[in-house]
């Protein structure tokens, strides 16, 4: 009786693993190298992102406003990342939404770059947006558990209205087109140049389920995300967030990360991080 007792509970136990896992996202704006940043330039910052994203070390990271540089540099100083995306335009110095993810803890099966605009398939800007914006997605598998997930990480137009509300309903769905491929749990990242209250984000509320105000536990730190550089300066402004699927996932945990360094920060944006369970 006792032996059988063990190995009802061994195998629950196996069952609850194999099933259930939980994965560590991180969204980060890093800010491109801009000449015009003068103490807050990306050589001069460039070893305290690395440090930050090297110390937290999420499963997958999700990253704005990179320069191919920029990436070369963390990847370089960190073993522990690959990376995958497309560049918005064909310029030298174009911006990536890339993905980092673990590389050896997970392989990817399919990835793509789409664009935010009337034909996704072609680098180019549509409506009112100042620039092209894209979506870098891809799906992952754990190299142990075999558990698959959609990641997604995005960048939208800081000036579209229009466009902004055309993104995400594009973002919808390709979701929902990515879920029919493959029911498996989707998280979304991005710099959405956006406030909760703003309408276009209210389809993104509804359909998903935002980190911050889905955590299990109260969520570590300030709401505010973007600091424009000024340490002085209160932030007020949610604009970067985490989403994953309502009906496979569940938010433990979140925190907005404020570190800091000689009164100044990494970037001009806050990275945040959800630890998700995927169910």
């Amino acid at each position: 009786m006792k032996t059988k007792n063990i190995s009802t509970i061994l195998f629950i136990l196996f069952a609850s693993f194999l099933f259930s896992q939980t994965i560590d996202v991180m969204s980060f704006n890093i800010r491109l190298a801009s000449v015009d940043d003068g103490e807050n330039h990306w050589n001069i910052r460039k070893d305290k992102v690395k440090d930050l994203i090297s110390y937290y070390e999420a499963d997958f990271v999700g990253l704005q406003e990179a320069q191919k540089p920029q990436i070369d540099y963390l990847l370089d100083n960190n073993s522990a990342y690959s990376f995958l995306g497309r560049p918005r335009t064909d310029e030298a110095n174009a911006e990536f939404s890339c993905i980092f993810y673990l590389k050896n803890k997970y392989k990817v099966l399919e990835q793509n770059t789409f664009w935010l605009s009337e034909n996704p398939e072609k680098s180019g800007k549509s409506w009112d947006a100042a620039y092209p914006r894209i979506v870098t997605y891809a799906l992952f598998e754990n190299i142990k558990t075999k558990k698959k997930i959609w990641v997604l990480n995005t960048h939208f137009d800081h000036v579209g209205v229009i466009a902004r509300q055309k993104s995400a309903e594009i973002i919808l769905e390709k979701i929902k087109t990515l879920q029919k491929k493959r029911n498996v749990p989707v998280v979304l990242t991005g710099d959405f140049n956006s406030v909760e209250s703003d309408s276009w984000m209210k389809p993104l509320f509804e359909n998903l389920q935002e980190a911050r105000s889905n955590s299990v536990t109260k969520p570590y730190a300030e709401k505010a995300t973007w600091n424009g550089f000024k340490f002085n300066e209160k932030p007020s402004e949610q604009i970067d967030f985490i989403f994953s699927s309502k009906n496979n996932t569940k938010v433990l945990k979140y925190r907005t990360i404020t570190d800091f360094y000689d009164y100044k920060y990494p970037s001009d944006h806050f990275p945040i991080v959800a630890k998700i369970q995927l169910k």
